[in-house]
């Protein structure tokens, strides 16, 4: 799928048909891991300056059977290194397929409601929802959006994003 296709180049898009003055970053990487996100983080906050950081890993991490204490460890670390930046923070969390087994998924989910309610973010428990459970809307690979997917999960963002977006150009006007 070409980058022009993601959700971030549709909310690039939407942003721009609403005239509003906000730049996105797509910083992604595909398989991904909180690690690997936040030894990327510090020098992304200082070449971007962001007003919003947008965090969305931990899929690729469960993928490897990573820890949910490792997971969380990185996720907090995400979150304070972009709050002390002066950015404010929304958690995008996904969930894991059942074959993982309920102690698993239970912990891994809970590091997205944690580490919300630990730093005060905002937070969307699967940001897949939706589409994850649709093969219509997956690759073939069952673990990837494909494009017509998209749409949907901007619409599953925006209502976290919209109104962190008008309350910084408040700020700014």
């Amino acid at each position: 799928m070409a980058l022009d296709q993601g959700w971030p180049a549709l909310l690039q898009d939407r942003l721009d048909s609403e005239g509003q003055a906000v730049r996105v970053v797509n910083a992604s990487i595909s398989g991904e891991t909180t690690s690997g996100g936040l030894s990327r983080l510090p020098k992304l906050l200082e070449q971007h300056q962001p007003s919003i950081v947008m965090v969305e890993l931990g899929a690729n991490d469960a993928l490897r059977g990573y820890p949910p204490t490792l997971i969380r460890k990185n996720v907090e670390q995400l979150v304070q290194l972009s709050q002390a930046s002066g950015a404010e923070v929304i958690l995008l969390g996904i969930t894991v397929p059942v074959n993982y087994g309920a102690a698993y998924r239970d912990q891994f989910a809970a590091v997205y409601d944690e580490v919300a309610a630990q730093y005060g973010v905002r937070m969307h428990p699967f940001f897949l929802e939706g589409v994850a459970t649709n093969p219509e809307l997956m690759l073939s690979d069952g673990i990837h959006p494909n494009p017509a997917a998209q749409p949907i999960i901007l619409d599953t963002v925006w209502p976290l994003l919209a109104p962190v977006i008008e309350a910084l150009e408040a700020v700014s006007e």
